[in-house]
C-alpha cells in the first residue's frame, strides 16, 4: 500500500508536456496581440503628432497673412517651411466671396509635395484692411 502512494505521488509531480505547451501557446498569441497593439499605438501616436504639427504651420500661414495687413490678390500659392525638425509643403489658395471686403484663405499642409489628402486643411476669411 505504501509502495502504490509513493508511486502516484512520484507520478502526480510537475506538469505534463502536454499542459507546458498548452501555456506557452497560450502566452506567445497573447504577446503577439500586445505588440501588435503597441504597434499600432505608435503608429497613431506618430500621426496625431503629424496631423498636429501641420495644423499649426496652417495657422502661422493664415496668421502671416492676418500680420500682413495687405490685401491678398485672388491666387494660389505653394511654400515650404520648417518645423519640428520636419520640412512641411503648403498650399495657399485665395478666393473672392460673395462680400467684396472679404477673402476667403484654403490652407492645406502635408509632408509631401502636391498630396492630394493633406495632413491638415484649414479655412479663414480676411476683412479688407482700413485704408
Amino acid at each position: 500500500m505504501q509502495q502504490a502512494a509513493e508511486k502516484d505521488h512520484r507520478t502526480q509531480q510537475g506538469f505534463t508536456l502536454l499542459e507546458v505547451l498548452i501555456a506557452l501557446a497560450i502566452v506567445a498569441v497573447a504577446l503577439g496581440a500586445i505588440i501588435s497593439e503597441v504597434g499600432r499605438h505608435v503608429y497613431n501616436t506618430a500621426q496625431l503628432r503629424d496631423r498636429t504639427v501641420a495644423h499649426w504651420v496652417a495657422m502661422n500661414i493664415i496668421a502671416e497673412q492676418q500680420i500682413n495687413n495687405k490685401w491678398p490678390s485672388v491666387s494660389t500659392k505653394k511654400g515650404e517651411t520648417t518645423m519640428g525638425g520636419q520640412e512641411w509643403f503648403w498650399t495657399l489658395t485665395v478666393s473672392e466671396t460673395a462680400d467684396d471686403r472679404v477673402r476667403r484663405l484654403d490652407v492645406t499642409v502635408d509632408t509631401r509635395k502636391d498630396s492630394d489628402t493633406p495632413l491638415s486643411s484649414l479655412i479663414a476669411y480676411l476683412g479688407r484692411p482700413a485704408p
